[in-house]
């Protein structure tokens, strides 16, 4: 992936508002589909099995974008890492750590932009953030408490590689969280390459069968705006799986 398409300042701020942005900011419509809002968040708290964590407690968030996710894991764990293939989400996650608050725009119409600030929902817990590729990450990183990866393994060229990495990034008796609305595209990931085509969720249940137990599912809608007047909205599978 030569050319990563999540480096540009347009889609920069679609994900900041994504993560970050108010309610009314993301949807200004009174109609509009609210359960889609606060995705970020649900991926943690609606997935996660509320055991109590200690001090010493460790979580690595894979795609975590700008970050939001990762600082909500930062309530329940002692240290939280995120990582991501974009060095300009990564950069911005980093500035949201250091500063609390981060100044960015985003599109209205046309060429016409508003401004807005992002605010992590908490700030507790070391987390930090480092540029990485989910289909080779670091050899260090191992026996986790907790793997989050949302929405990531349909924007990987090989979701095979990052599958066969996950058993050792969980420790045993640790959580999966992960969420995907399976959003095949060839400009993204090889035809060859897909988890299943119309049977996606059985053959990610076989990839991880032999290691990891299905728990929890849910399905977690999500919204991301374009401008005020267009929207992706989808439909993510949400799981919690157990290392075995």
């Amino acid at each position: 992936m030569e050319n990563n398409p999540y480096e540009s300042s347009k889609l920069l701020g679609e994900y900041l508002l994504f993560h970050y942005g108010k309610d009314e900011e993301v949807l200004p419509w009174p109609n509009g589909p609210v359960e889609a809002l606060g995705f970020t968040k649900r991926t943690v708290e609606s997935l996660i099995d509320e055991i109590s964590f200690n001090a010493d407690s460790r979580a690595l968030d894979v795609g975590c974008a700008v970050g939001a996710s990762s600082f909500v894991l930062g309530k329940y764990f002692g240290d939280v890492l995120g990582v991501d293939f974009s060095k300009n989400f990564i950069d911005a996650a980093n500035t949201l750590k250091e500063k609390n608050s981060l100044s960015y725009s985003y599109l209205v119409e046309g060429d016409s932009y508003k401004q807005a600030d992002a605010v992590p929902q908490s700030t507790e817990g070391n987390v930090s953030f480092a540029v990485g590729d989910a289909m080779n990450l670091d050899s260090s990183l191992a026996n986790y408490d907790l793997v989050h990866a949302a929405n990531l393994i349909c924007r990987l060229p090989s979701p095979q590689e990052f599958f066969e990495r996950i058993p050792y990034l969980v420790k045993q008796g640790g959580q999966l969280l992960l969420a995907t609305p399976f959003t095949w595209l060839e400009e993204y990931t090889p035809r060859n390459n897909w988890i299943g085509s119309g049977d996606s969720k059985e053959k990610l249940q076989e990839i991880l069968s032999p290691c990891f137990q299905l728990e929890y599912e849910e399905d977690l809608p999500f919204l991301i705006r374009e401008h005020r007047r267009k929207y992706q909205y989808s439909i993510s599978w949400g799981t919690r799986w157990r290392r075995l």
